[in-house]
């Protein structure tokens, strides 16, 4: 059974699709064609639960579409669509709303009265939309106004001009499979993604604008799935929410358990044993995360993310530490915040403590199946700061402190872990 994605915003065929099919029979094998998997598909490709493959070569004669990101200028719009319409070609003018359109199609009336242009959008009756679409297809229309319902199925080699109005609107698969439209034939295509003039983008925004206009080569779509998990998330691989983030919980320990999971699962191992691979939640109320800034390319970052999976001495941080600043230069503080979790991290494994949340009035530590290995000494220990530490109806404990910037929440949170453990290992 072949399954081919139409779009990685919306996919015509869902996760609720493929569930069914793969309950009408105990063994079915899907295979997704995609030019641009959506995070979740990709995640689930580089964990190893689906196999990859990569077909990065361009058919013959193909030419790379030419991507220019600019602040709306209609001049720069004017000249576009009269240089594709005098070599005989058609555009499209892309709209992210449907209120968009008649706006559009007035400005393309005022200032290029030279060429012939339609609209067409989903809500349109469908004799209408078809008569349209057909009028397209056989060259009565030279600029086709629409909305992204064009961004799939299309091939119109006569048509390699794309114009897309408020470009920060849409996102990166959508922009991608948009610019795909073109460029379907030997000529050389050309879009144009043009934002406000009057008004600064998000920096989401600004970011996807930014790689969709650096990646214009051929083949370029798994590039741009890969900057779109790193700017969306991955996506819940058990339910069907298609985005996610990742950078909340962790993706150096989220990876590393995801791979254990799928390579116990493969080699027919108990699955019992995964019960004693669990990650500590720590919630301290700042960014813990390696900045875009700080490490551009988008690969050494899930890297450098990997290896820090396997760290878990302060020696081992401390090297890290020094690595980074020798290759990047200074750590930012949500490098040395996320190098700080890394160790309390396998300070809280040590302890068997489950979650610790810290805030500017102190922390509460809840323990794995409220245990703790050593419970005589966490009495003695809590009956020896009986005014900063006390055990709540609910098994968990608070220990209230003065911490009031992230640094000092760190610092204190490393400090009680470090008694914890040592209680611990003395059990």
């Amino acid at each position: 059974m072949v399954e081919r994605k139409v779009s990685s915003h919306h996919q015509r065929f869902g996760v609720a699709h493929k569930e069914r099919i793969k309950q009408i029979r105990a063994q079915v094998d899907v295979l997704t064609l995609t030019a641009t998997p959506i995070p979740r598909t990709l995640q689930l490709a580089l964990s190893g639960v689906r196999d990859l493959s990569l077909i990065t070569t361009p058919p013959v004669d193909r030419l790379a579409v030419r991507t220019f990101v600019t602040p709306f200028d209609a001049l720069v719009v004017r000249e576009a669509l009269l240089r594709e319409h005098f070599r005989g070609g058609q555009s499209f003018y892309v709209c992210p709303r449907i209120a968009d359109l008649r706006e559009a199609e007035q400005f393309l009336k005022e200032t290029i009265p030279e060429v012939k242009a339609a609209v067409a959008h989903g809500q349109m009756a469908p004799t209408v939309l078809e008569d349209v679409m057909t009028s397209f297809y056989d060259r009565k229309i030279d600029v086709l106004i629409s909305t992204n319902i064009v961004e799939s199925g299309l091939d119109i080699p006569t048509a390699n001009t794309l114009i897309v109005h408020r470009a920060d609107m849409f996102g990166l698969s959508q922009l991608y499979q948009l610019r795909g439209r073109i460029g379907r034939s030997k000529q050389r295509a050309y879009a144009y993604l043009t934002t406000p003039a009057d008004r600064k983008l998000t920096e989401t925004a600004e970011r996807r604008l930014q790689v969709l206009q650096s990646l214009d080569q051929l083949g370029a779509g798994f590039s741009i799935a890969s900057h779109d998990m790193d700017i969306r998330g991955a996506g819940n691989l058990l339910g069907d929410e298609q985005s996610g983030h990742v950078r909340e919980v962790g993706i150096e320990l989220y990876q590393e358990m995801l791979e254990e999971a799928v390579s116990q699962l493969r080699l027919g191992e108990e699955t019992s044993e995964l019960a004693d691979q669990w990650s500590p939640q720590i919630n301290i109320g700042t960014a813990v995360l390696i900045p875009e800034a700080y490490v551009p390319d988008l690969n050494v970052r899930m890297a450098l993310y990997r290896r820090l999976a396997g760290i878990e001495s302060r020696a081992d941080i401390d090297r890290f530490a020094a690595e980074m600043i020798d290759r990047f230069g200074a750590l930012p503080d949500e490098v040395k915040h996320l190098l700080d979790i890394v160790a309390i991290k396998a300070l809280c494994r040590t302890a068997l403590v489950e979650k610790i949340d810290a805030g500017p009035k102190g922390a509460t530590l809840s323990f794995r199946n409220n245990m703790f290995p050593n419970p005589v000494g966490l009495v003695k220990l809590i009956s020896q700061h009986q005014k900063t530490m006390k055990v709540r109806p609910d098994q968990k404990v608070f220990i209230a402190r003065d911490w009031p910037t992230p640094e000092s929440r760190l610092k204190g949170a490393q400090s009680v872990l470090s008694q914890l453990a040592k209680l611990a290992e003395a059990a």
